[in-house]
């Protein structure tokens, strides 16, 4: 029987490291390696929330719930529906997927977003008002953006 080439049985066999997920989504304002250090946050991450470009999906909720022109307060509201698509409805989720982003990136990169979420941050507590029964309200009172006045309308 012939002897196969080298070559013929390395182009057989499939790469030990073939990426199998879908390419990281590009995230205006972040640097390429920020965004793909956060794509493997989000395919790595085993939580049912954090999917890929589900980072990007947050900021941009974040900050279209902050964009309204006017002075008038800005209240979070619910989400409709709790499956991991709807869920970004309520932006105080859309900011909890940030911060658990954020806890498992690397330091470089996590300064980077940090420093994007900071801005949107301040002006979200220009924006909202304070919660003074937040403790009995929110099951995570903790997070100081749960404790933020919630349900006063449909704003974002």
């Amino acid at each position: 029987m012939p002897r196969s080439r080298p070559g013929a049985l390395r182009a057989r066999q499939l790469s030990p490291r073939a990426w199998v997920s879908p390419l990281p989504v590009r995230i205006r304002g972040l640097s390429a390696r920020t965004g793909l250090a956060i794509h493997r946050v989000e395919v790595l991450g085993g939580d049912y929330f954090l999917f890929p470009g589900a980072t990007d999906r947050a900021l941009r909720r974040y900050r279209t719930f902050l964009t309204p022109a006017g002075r008038r307060p800005l209240y979070p509201e619910e989400a409709e529906c709790s499956c991991r698509g709807c869920s970004f409805d309520d932006v105080r989720h859309a900011r909890d997927m940030l911060d658990k982003v954020l806890r498992q990136l690397p330091s470089r990169a996590r300064a980077e977003l940090r420093r994007r979420v900071a801005s949107l941050d301040t002006v979200y507590l220009e924006r909202t008002l304070p919660d003074p029964f937040a403790d009995r309200r929110q099951w995570r009172s903790d997070l100081w953006w749960r404790r933020r006045l919630a349900g006063g309308g449909k704003q974002g």
